[in-house]
């Protein structure tokens, strides 16, 4: 690989961390004007984050130094395994490691340390989060896998690299796998990431809380760090439902207007997939907790219904 490619993979896992705060920012002005009001500046995410870290960070007594430690790890397991799914270019090094087990992998990873922090204070909404938490990733990782799956089959890879290649070398097909695989995708996406109607990320009720009550104890610079990582895993989410399932437009080489156009397209497929996520969260009100896995279970159905379709309608074919 030539110092190009490796400068255009650190780049595009910066680009991740720099564009991250702009998306929920585009989904918060989007559900404003959907409600008939201004809402906040596109930039707001990032004012707050700097807000954040500008503060001193407060720890309880009762922490271990676990409690200090995962807001990094979580941070970087996430910037990781966004920094190995394509965004703007196919075939650059990390191609090597963008494989679909790495990736869930690191997000598991994540998800544990934020289990254990929850817990670590030893309050009770801490603890009552992180089960919750489990709860999600117990029924949300095997309709990941499977999701994902069916699309490895159809490439013969797991590489998510390979994937994108197979897509633009076969051009549009119409896949009835590829439709169910997306549809347990999206679903996976919005519990994943803690969106309606599984989990409401601007409210701190005590009884619906998922993330929130899992980092009530934090604040200062490790706020930041968990805000600025679940905002890095909306658009990991985004770019995996935009780049796998629509990769046209993403940047086969190197040339800048090859670039440019990447960057336009994932532009316009992300701006697309923030306004459809406000209009979802506009119209949609939270569920109970306890209908939570039932709609995981819906996602794993179609997962699996997408792994079925590929086995029957073009292995056995």
């Amino acid at each position: 690989m030539t110092p190009l490619a490796w400068a255009m993979a650190v780049a595009q896992a910066l680009l991740y961390a720099a564009a991250a705060p702009l998306l929920v920012g585009w989904v918060r002005k989007v559900k404003a004007r959907l409600q008939n009001r201004r809402g906040p500046a596109l930039v707001q995410p990032y004012r707050d984050l700097y807000k954040l870290f500008a503060k001193e960070a407060r720890v309880a007594h009762t922490a271990s130094p676990l409690f200090r430690l995962a807001p990094y790890l979580i941070f970087a397991a996430i910037w990781l395994a966004a920094a190995s799914v394509p965004l703007v270019a196919v075939s650059l090094p990390t191609a090597i490691v963008a494989d679909m087990i790495v990736l869930v992998g690191l997000l598991g990873l994540a998800r544990v340390f934020l289990a254990l922090a929850g817990m670590d204070v030893g309050t009770a909404f801490g603890g009552m989060g992180a089960s919750r938490e489990m709860l999600v990733a117990a029924l949300a990782e095997p309709a990941l896998l499977m999701a994902i799956f069916t699309l490895a089959m159809t490439a013969h890879s797991t590489s998510l690299s390979g994937v994108i290649d197979y897509q633009l070398a076969a051009g549009f097909v119409p896949r009835p796998s590829f439709v169910f695989a997306l549809g347990g995708l999206i679903l996976l996406a919005v519990a994943e990431t803690g969106r309606i109607p599984v989990d409401n990320p601007s409210t701190h009720l005590e009884l619906t809380m998922i993330h929130e009550a899992m980092i009530l104890e934090y604040s200062g610079r490790h706020l930041a760090l968990i805000e600025w990582a679940a905002q890095v895993k909306l658009l990991l989410y985004g770019a995996l439902i935009a780049n796998l399932f629509l990769p046209w437009g993403i940047a086969e080489g190197l040339a800048p207007a090859a670039l440019g156009l990447g960057l336009a397209a994932i532009l316009a497929k992300l701006a697309a997939l923030g306004a459809a996520l406000a209009v979802a969260e506009t119209v949609l009100a939270k569920m109970r907790l306890f209908r939570v896995p039932a709609f995981l279970n819906l996602a794993l159905l179609l997962a699996l219904l997408g792994l079925l379709s590929h086995v029957i309608l073009e292995v056995g074919a």
